[in-house]
Formats: C-alpha cells, sequence, structure tokens
C-alpha cells in the first residue's frame, strides 16, 4: 500500500485533500535567492564543500545567497578553513530527483550537507522507496564524488510549519516524522554519515513570509550546527 492510499484510506481523507489543494493554490511561491552559488573563502587547511538538497538548501526565505544556508556554512568555516564551496539545490526536488543531479556532477569533495524529505513528504514516498533512494544518495556522494562526511539534515518536523492547517500538519508531520526515522537509523550504519537536527525552535518567527521555508535567522542557526557538527567530525572522517 502506498502512502497515497494510506491517506486515502482515513475518515478525515476529503479534508486533507482539500486543504492540500487549497494550501497548494494559495501559497506565496518564494524564489531562490540571488547570488553566487560557489565561491572560496577563509585560510587554513583546504575544505571542499557541498551543500545538496531541495529549497531550503537553495536558500528559498532568504533574500540572497549571503544570507543562505550554503554561503552562512562557508563563512562558519572559514574560520578554520580554506573552504571551497558549491550550492547543488533545487526547489521541489525529491531525495530521487537530487540523485539524478549529483549523478550529473564531477568532484570531487571533502564533505557535503544535505537537505532532503520534505517533497518526498509531500508526495507521500514511502519510508521503504525514502530508504532506498538516501542510501543511493550517499553512494553518490562517497563512491562517485569523494565525500568523505556526510551531514544528513533531519526532515523537518511539517507539524509546525505555519503555512499547514490542521488537520493536513499533523498528517504530515507524521509522515515526515517516519522518514527521518529512516535516515537516522541510515546514518547510524554508515561511519561517514552524521544524522543533523538544526536546534530550530518551534516559532513562526523562525519561518520565512510564506510559512514553509526557514528565515535568515533560521537559516544562520541551521548553518552554525551544521559547521559545528563539521568541526567535531571532520577529523576522524579525515583519516578514513
Amino acid at each position: 500500500m502506498t502512502g497515497l492510499d494510506r491517506v486515502l484510506r482515513l475518515p478525515l481523507a476529503p479534508v486533507l485533500i482539500t486543504q492540500g489543494l487549497m494550501v497548494r493554490a494559495r501559497a506565496l511561491r518564494l524564489p531562490e535567492p540571488d547570488g553566487p552559488r560557489s565561491g572560496r573563502c577563509g585560510a587554513g587547511p583546504p575544505l571542499r564543500l557541498l551543500v545538496a538538497g531541495d529549497s531550503s538548501a537553495a536558500g528559498v526565505g532568504a533574500p540572497h545567497q549571503d544570507a543562505a544556508l550554503a554561503a552562512r556554512i562557508a563563512a562558519m568555516l572559514a574560520q578554520d578553513f580554506e573552504v571551497d564551496w558549491r550550492l547543488e539545490a533545487t526547489t521541489g526536488h525529491t531525495t530521487e530527483q537530487a540523485l539524478a543531479r549529483l549523478r550529473q556532477m564531477d568532484g570531487p569533495f571533502d564533505v557535503a550537507v544535505t537537505a532532503l524529505g520534505v517533497n518526498d513528504t509531500a508526495r507521500l514516498t514511502s519510508p521503504r522507496r525514502f530508504a532506498r533512494h538516501q542510501r543511493m544518495l550517499m553512494d553518490r556522494l562517497t563512491e562517485g564524488l569523494g565525500v568523505r562526511l556526510v551531514i544528513a539534515t533531519a526532515v523537518p518536523p511539517m507539524q509546525h510549519f505555519p503555512a499547514l492547517p490542521q488537520p493536513l500538519a499533523w498528517v504530515l508531520g507524521a509522515h515526515a516524522g517516519r522518514l527521518d526515522r529512516v535516515l537516522a537509523n541510515l546514518a547510524q550504519t554508515r561511519p561517514e554519515v552524521q544524522h543533523l537536527v538544526p536546534p530550530l525552535p518551534h516559532d513562526p518567527g523562525f519561518a520565512a513570509e510564506d510559512g514553509y521555508h526557514p528565515n535568515p535567522a533560521a537559516y544562520d542557526i541551521w548553518a552554525q550546527a551544521a559547521a559545528q557538527m563539521i568541526r567535531a567530525s571532520w577529523p576522524a572522517a579525515h583519516r578514513r
């Protein structure tokens, strides 16, 4: 049974379908911010950084790439490394679509930060399918692009997205939780993968004006958590 089949069997199915259509019709569609998607900054040991994923990886909700996830991580790591960074992310991408994009790229990179799962959740991707695509994504990063440390950002708790009404928020939040447990379990089986849960408050004040994406303050918290995890994990990963 697919995720969609399960939802259609719920007593609330008509309400959920109606709410989903209304959210899609009324959603404020923010663009991916302008600004460079690659660069070099800092001084010290070289570190090649890749940030890959969906609209949150692409920085939707920030006014410019300088205030978005990839550039903020690079700026924070620049205190300790010479960071050669690159952003490869597209609004709407599922894990499967991000994998297809990564297959068209060349490396090498040292560290990758991924942000995926919201679109898999919204499309009701099954946990088994999500696990398969995430494994393939990790394989592509580590075997194809030379990555030795993957920071896999948790699937966000969609029940706290201000743009989503109840009970749709509850249903999507529950499914996001299932997919994130898959991601966390996968990270436990792979020494090169770390599961990152950014310490973001469940507060509308950290959401962009669309009620769906992070705002610059949230991106800053997320980037700081990712940079701290990279600093803590990279020496061991570098030795592997």
